[in-house]
């Protein structure tokens, strides 16, 4: 017993595991390099594939709801730790990173996938001969996130070994601790159950009985509804779990650049083109537009202009992304062709802790999944056309590789990837240039969008991936073993992807439905007047484009703020308040040490909230999906008093979130 309790103490990260290393000085992961450790069994790989499974059709729920898809890896790592103290597991230390690293591939999918794919169905309203297929989303989303895990790997020991140190790694901070607090015998599982329960009962509450209202408006009130009609000026705040879990994990200053974006559109450009154009009917891209801008509600400004500033910013601070990190583009691609070069020897004398895949297999790897995807554009998408399906695996190959550094870097700077920014990138470039060969209408759209998915789905597993191998770097897991096992995770979140969004399009729908795909409904809006030849707002673009140069001179983030304008209002909003809740429960105590494991606390209840809320948010589609309608939400929610009851619901939900961080220890 002595011994035990004696291993679980020296189960601790060195001192020099987040700052930068001395001259001749070397990180010394947990797991010794000179050691072999349990990683890939039996017990990892099933776990980690029911993780991908689980998380995939959550995160899809989430994300369609709020445009926002959550890191998996911390309530995944928190499980893993979970099961493997349940079953009683020695060494599992390797083990449970490889579970994390396989389940984490849901979020990566998950976000390529349902940033751009709805899109189709979006369009189909409109357009009904634009039609998908399981085996379309499945394809678009397996071939991306499959190339993300390619491209990225010539990278790794850039980000995770050479700057080790210089990037903070927020979310593979978070996840190391929680291993590592696993591997000590730590109780870290049931802050993170308990939150787990509350959020899911509360989200599922809603979702489906509709008890309370999921917004709280400034129209609850009388002057309200003159303040939004007159002055065309509303105040939202979503009131669910999971995206209150969102903030607190996003933290207050990102959650608060966000939120400044958002009210610079709702309360500066929203009334102010009201009285600009009061009299004028501005469609001059979009003829669908009927309405004198003095006439429409606050939303419909928003829909029909104010969104595209916000489009317009998110581009341009891809831009400057890449711009940022030509030089890492450079370096990486340098080291890799060294590597290559000096490949003279066998992988075994290279030390475990830094055996990658063998770069002759990456860049076979590369050429063939290049070569599959040219084939399923030829066939699936393009109706045969050569020149089309080159064009388009041209701008696949070149955007994917070129944005996959600026997603790794997004992560290990801020823990948040720009992808959707990048994605409406691909989007406008793909439809000018398809365009320009002569492909438009509903079968450039398609084209454009599923081409978009795939570029989506590598940028998002390319970030997502980075933290993973991060995580690996800090314990001393083999990252060949990492890396070979994502392509299964990938294959896994991909097909459970295509199963859910079918599901969740057929159950609520999503140009109208209660899932309003805000990121697809944006792409849905950006690809439209490209491919018929009505002109795109270029100037609302451009302002949205000036505006992220100016951010970024006054060196505020400039995609924060960009999201934040094109992110309706009420799920901005609340990513502030879970940010404010961070801020208050790490800053309370005089007693530093308090704080932190307050902090460290309301992650987990952060996690638990998400988790739960995301994957009741799915039980609650498949009940509607078979035709159990519980909801009174359709008369209820018209009156004001669903949104005071929201309210309440709400304070008791933050009273419930600040408590639960306070430790219990005298």
């Amino acid at each position: 017993m002595g011994k035990e309790n004696k291993e679980q103490k020296a189960v601790q990260l060195p001192e020099n595991a987040f700052r930068e290393l001395k001259e001749g000085e070397e990180y010394e992961p947990l797991m010794q390099a000179d050691k072999v450790y349990p990683e890939v069994n039996p017990w990892s790989v099933t776990w980690g594939i029911l993780m991908a499974v689980l998380f995939s059709a959550a995160a899809a729920y989430l994300g369609l709801k709020v445009g926002q898809v959550f890191e998996a890896a911390i309530p995944i790592a928190i499980i893993a730790v979970g099961a493997s103290t349940a079953a009683k597991r020695k060494n599992a230390l390797g083990e449970n990173v490889i579970i994390q690293s396989i389940g984490a591939c849901s979020g990566a999918v998950v976000a390529g996938a349902i940033f751009t794919l709805p899109a189709i169905y979006i369009l189909q309203a409109k357009y009904p001969e634009m039609t998908t297929s399981f085996m379309k989303i499945f394809l678009a989303s397996a071939l991306g996130g499959i190339l993300g895990i390619l491209f990225l790997i010539p990278f790794r020991k850039y980000f995770v070994s050479d700057m080790h140190g210089k990037y903070p790694f927020p979310e593979a901070t978070a996840t190391t601790q929680v291993l590592v607090s696993g591997a000590k015998g730590g109780d870290q599982a049931k802050p993170l159950l308990m939150s787990g329960l509350i959020g899911g009962l509360y989200d599922f509450i809603v979702a489906s009985f509709g008890w309370w209202n999921e917004n709280f408006t400034s129209r609850v009130v009388g002057w309200g509804v003159d303040l939004a009609d007159k002055a065309k000026v509303v105040f939202k705040v979503n009131t669910g779990a999971a995206v209150l879990g969102l903030g607190y994990i996003v933290g207050l200053k990102y959650a608060l650049y966000i939120c400044f974006g958002s009210l610079a559109v709702w309360w500066l450009i929203v009334p102010g083109m009201s009285v600009i154009f009061h009299d004028q009917v501005l469609n001059m891209w979009d003829p669908s537009i009927t309405q004198a801008v003095g006439a429409m509600s606050p939303e419909d400004i928003f829909k029909a202009y104010a969104r595209s500033i916000g489009i317009g910013g998110i581009a341009m601070a891809g831009i400057i992304g890449i711009i940022r990190s030509w030089g890492i583009i450079r370096d990486a691609v340098g080291l890799a062709a060294r590597e290559l070069k000096g490949k003279g020897g066998s992988l075994d004398d290279v030390k475990r802790t830094q055996r990658d895949i063998s770069f002759k297999i990456i860049a076979i790897g590369s050429i063939v999944v290049l070569l599959l995807t040219f084939v399923f554009f030829l066939t699936g998408v393009m109706q045969g056309n050569l020149l089309f399906a080159v064009v388009g695996i041209l701008l696949v190959a070149v955007i994917a590789f070129l944005f996959t550094t600026v997603a790794a870097n997004a992560i290990a700077i801020v823990g948040s990837n720009p992808v959707s920014g990048m994605t409406l990138m691909t989007l406008i470039l793909a439809s000018v240039v398809l365009v320009a060969v002569g492909l438009k209408g509903a079968g450039g759209m398609l084209a454009a969008l599923i081409m978009g998915g795939v570029v989506c789905t590598a940028l998002s597993m390319s970030g997502s991936f980075i933290t993973d191998l991060k995580i690996g770097y800090w314990l001393g897991t083999t990252p060949k073993k990492q890396e070979s096992w994502k392509f299964l995770g990938t294959l896994v979140s991909a097909a459970t992807v295509g199963g859910v969004m079918m599901l969740l399009n057929q159950t609520y729908g999503f140009a109208n439905g209660s899932l309003a795909a805000p990121q697809a409904n944006a792409m849905a809006a950006v690809i439209d007047p490209l491919m018929n030849g009505v002109g795109a707002p270029w100037i609302l673009y451009g302002i949205g484009a000036v505006l992220a140069i100016l951010l970024t001179v006054l060196k505020i983030p400039a995609l924060a703020f960009a999201l934040g304008m094109f992110i309706p209002l009420e799920l901005n909003v609340p990513l502030v308040v879970g940010g404010a809740i961070n801020w208050f429960v790490t800053t309370r105590s005089k007693d530093s040490a308090v704080n932190k494991e307050r902090g460290e606390k309301g992650t987990l209840i952060a996690s638990g909230f998400i988790a739960g809320g995301a994957l009741m948010g799915v039980v609650s589609a498949l009940l509607k999906f078979g035709g159990l309608e519980l909801s009174i939400a359709d008369k209820w929610w018209s009156d004001p008093m669903s949104e005071v009851c929201s309210l309440i619901a709400y304070i008791l939900l933050i009273t419930y979130f600040v408590k639960a961080t306070k430790s219990k220890k005298k």
